[in-house]
């Protein structure tokens, strides 16, 4: 292996090892898996355009490239050209998913889940970043020590953000890495230059005495292990999310004003809903006296751009003290406030406050804000629910199935923004729906003929063995599978009825919890839940209950009005304090212990993939790779196989007039019986120290072969064909008359084309130096003389690069010579008798 060959994989592993410092903060840790390939292919990248020779600036660029094609393939290749090349479309989901990356390292406790894209982006782009800069100054620039900068950076990044444990074995690891890397660099400059000795601290002259290279980078690379120590204990601590400081994007001041972001509120549904013990995490008590329909409403999820569905980005205020009415609710719809007393568990930290929907006040301590479009609290600078007790005063809004009926056209905003439905989302979503209500005389018949179709008639199974993915066909994947839980019944729903022009959002919170000795009641682990909720003029945002045998179905879903053509049909949904009710749609946080419990729902779309199934396996996105490189590369190889060629050539010609020079010095040392070769060039290929005179002006005669080779496909390049029947002095002389070349570029052609007659005619051929730059010189005046066309495909397309087809040629039939020969032969001793002895 070449030295820098080795150095190359050096950074590749030194990177790959700091990046084992972010395996405690998501899980599971199969993304370093993902992470190897990719910084592979980065890596190899850089070698081979290092190998062509490219200039350090569009080496860089090369990998730059092809690390954004990586990123845009694994993570937006839906939206991008071929899946491959990113577009505006690709930038633009990219960003989304960055967004979102932030808002769930801002929400969600170590260890992270994996199946949140945006993390998954920043993880491994990030590390992508820090490779590239790795790479690019370790190898290609050939400076380890400063290397150990960004290394620095990703590891105290992971240290920083890690609750200890065990920091110092993955420093021990990154360390381990960056020193690998300035040892491979010290063993490629040794090997280049030889070892540099380094007596006393001064010369005999009084000079300072010489230093090896290495061993200032190990000065560096000490300097460096000693901040990754220090730089990580200075760092203030991070609690709560990944990212404390940057909590859910909330507004400060007490005031009006700020922000909300949108966030992801789904850890882990299925994790939650197989847990072992249903923990208690908040205990309530109400003077309502039915808490059948007491549902806790966290956030509502109205933003759907076909992959996810996550709330929008809404302006907060401060907490006002009466909360106004409900948007469009209407003054003839019955009603009653109810007053419930919450108390949340130690250990749950949730941002939003759970409340029964719509509130009307809340009485509570702590720095909080109120997001008037979905009637929401939440905390501000961190603040949680953790221990908190407070009082909320709602409406129990009751509308009859009439008045849902009778419901006029909701306003034109509202339902231009709830009715949107992305061109992603499949046809069949569309096309269930419009099947499963006909014959609806009304928005309302549809809404509970599609609550009827999942939770009764279509044959749809409750499980918890499925999990949610990504991708915009998940709801349809959900359609013809048939299970799942609550998140894809309340997904599906409401995606299913924007198609159908009625606005539809999202709700996270708890279903209603299991009634007490004490009179009051127990909202478990499992109790988290997700719904749609369907927006009626009059009446306003309505819940419904899709998902079977779980949760309440409202009761004005089942219609007594004479005349009325819906089904009255007994439904199977628990009932608050039923024997069941321990276990209705679960919670989407994971183990409580080590993360926040966020509810069941989230930006994560719906999928019934097998458990595990997050993605494409690794083979097809490692296909699918080395298929775009495959495309993006195959158009330029004649270009790569050009300046590859080009640089072996020139780069032979300084070594032409050594190597002829040495022939003949190595033959007066040799006939003079003198040893030394104190004189020798270093510059000169070794094999020109050792070998005898003869061979050393063959290599010399070989090298400016190869200049004049390089001249005359040059000139082809440029629209001259070679003639290989004419001499040197012939072809140099066409060359000048059809290029037009000026005196000064004429001469040079005839200086390279007088070598080549040195090396062929000469008895003691005579060194000729400089022999490259004419080269150059004649390549730059032909550039100049022809039209841009003529100079684009001279370098895009060069005509030359036939040759390396002419070579594939040859090769091959010299290997079926072999072959045949050796076949030849094996059939030869094959016959001959056992008993006769070759000649």
């Amino acid at each position: 292996m070449s030295g820098r060959a080795r150095l190359a994989l050096c950074a590749w592993a030194a990177t790959l090892m700091a990046s084992c410092a972010l395996l405690p903060l998501v899980s599971p840790a199969t993304w370093i898996l993902q992470v190897a390939f990719l910084l592979g292919v980065q890596t190899g990248v850089g070698a081979v355009t290092r190998r062509v020779p490219l200039a350090r600036p569009l080496t860089v660029a090369a990998q730059a490239l092809v690390t954004l094609m990586l990123l845009t393939l694994v993570f937006a290749r839906q939206q991008a050209f071929i899946g491959l090349v990113p577009g505006p479309e690709a930038f633009r989901h990219i960003a989304d998913l960055l967004q979102q990356g932030g808002d769930d390292i801002a929400r969600y406790a170590i260890p992270a889940p994996l199946e949140s894209d945006g993390i998954r982006l920043m993880l491994i782009g990030g590390v992508m970043i820090i490779g590239l800069a790795v790479d690019t100054l370790a190898v290609t620039f050939r400076s380890a020590a400063p290397a150990g900068l960004p290394l620095l950076a990703l590891y105290s990044v992971a240290a920083g953000l890690s609750d200890g444990g065990a920091d110092w074995l993955w420093f021990l690891v990154a360390a381990a890495g960056y020193l690998l890397l300035l040892l491979a660099e010290g063993r490629e400059r040794l090997s280049q230059w030889g070892r540099v000795f380094g007596g006393g601290p001064r010369a005999p002259g009084g000079e300072p005495g010489a230093v090896a290279p290495i061993r200032t980078g190990r000065r560096i690379g000490v300097v460096a292990l000693g901040l990754a120590l220090v730089v990580p204990a200075a760092l203030p601590s991070m609690s709560g999310g990944l990212l404390d400081a940057a909590r859910t994007g909330v507004g400060s001041g007490t005031g009006g004003g700020g922000t909300i972001s949108a966030v992801n509120p789904l850890v882990s549904l299925r994790d939650s809903l197989n847990v072992d013990e249903d923990r208690q995490v908040l205990s309530l008590k109400t003077n309502s006296n039915d808490i059948s329909n007491l549902y806790l409403r966290i956030v509502s999820l109205d933003d759907f751009d076909g992959n996810t569905w996550k709330p929008s980005k809404r302006h907060i205020v401060a907490v006002p003290n009466d909360f106004p009415t409900p948007n469009g609710l209407g003054p003839d719809v019955k009603r009653a406030e109810i007053q419930t007393r919450i108390s949340a568990a130690d250990w749950y930290a949730q941002d939003w406050l759970p409340m029964p929907y719509p509130p009307s006040g809340v009485d509570i301590e702590g720095k909080w804000r109120y997001e008037p479009v979905g009637m929401t609290l939440v905390g501000d600078h961190g603040q949680t629910t953790r221990g908190k007790t407070y009082l909320v005063k709602s409406l129990d809004v009751q509308p009859t199935a009439e008045q849902l009926a009778n419901a006029p056209e909701p306003p034109a905003s509202l339902e231009r923004d709830y009715t949107k439905v992305p061109d992603s989302v499949p046809a069949v979503v569309a096309q269930t729906a419009r099947k499963v209500t006909k014959g609806a005389a009304n928005p309302y018949e549809k809404a509970v003929k599609l609550q009827d179709y999942f939770a009764l008639t279509g044959g749809f199974q409750y499980s918890t063995q499925v999990q949610v993915g990504t991708g915009p066909q998940a709801i349809a994947k959900f359609l013809k599978d048939k299970e799942g839980f609550c998140v894809h019944f309340s997904f599906a729903m409401a995606a299913m009825a924007r198609t159908l022009g009625i606005p539809a959002r999202v709700a996270v919170g708890f279903a209603p919890g299991t009634p007490q000795a004490d009179g009051s009641v127990s909202v478990g682990l499992k109790d988290a839940h997700a719904w749609p909720e369907l927006y009626f003029e009059g009446v306003g945002w309505t819940r419904f209950e899709p998902t079977p045998n779980r949760g309440v179905t409202p009761s004005y879903t089942q219609s007594d009005t004479p005349g009325n053509s819906l089904p009255d049909v007994v439904r199977p949904s628990q009932t608050a304090g039923s024997s069941s009710s321990t276990a209705p749609s679960a919670s989407t946080s994971c183990s409580v212990q080590d993360k926040k419990d966020q509810a069941c729902a989230g930006a994560l779309p719906l999928d019934t993939a097998k458990p595990g199934a997050d993605g494409p396996p690794w083979y097809q996105i490692a296909a699918w790779t080395l298929l775009g490189l495959l495309v993006v590369a195959l158009p330029l190889l004649p270009m790569l196989w050009r300046l590859r060629r080009r640089s072996v050539r020139l780069a032979s010609a300084q070594h032409a007039s050594s190597g002829l020079t040495l022939g003949k010095g190595e033959r007066r040392r040799r006939g003079a019986g003198e040893t030394t070769t104190d004189d020798v060039d270093v510059s000169a290929p070794p094999m020109s120290v050792q070998a005898d005179a003869r061979f050393a002006a063959e290599v010399a005669a070989g090298y400016v072969l190869a200049v004049w080779r390089e001249l005359t496909d040059t000139a082809w390049d440029y629209g001259i064909v070679p003639d290989d029947a004419l001499t040197p002095r012939k072809a140099a002389a066409r060359i000048v008359r059809l290029g037009e070349l000026d005196p000064a570029t004429a001469q040079s052609v005839h200086r390279v084309a007088g070598a080549v007659e040195q090396v062929l005619f000469a008895p003691e051929p005579q060194a000729v130096p400089g022999l490259a730059e004419e080269v150059r010189r004649m390549r730059a005046a032909l550039r100049a003389r022809v039209n841009w066309t003529t100079r684009v495909r001279a370098i895009v397309a060069p005509r030359s690069a036939i040759r390396a087809v002419w070579d594939v040629m040859d090769r091959w039939t010299a290997f079926k010579a072999r072959t045949a020969e050796s076949w030849s032969s094996v059939l030869v001793r094959l016959r001959r008798p056992s008993g006769q002895q070759s000649g």
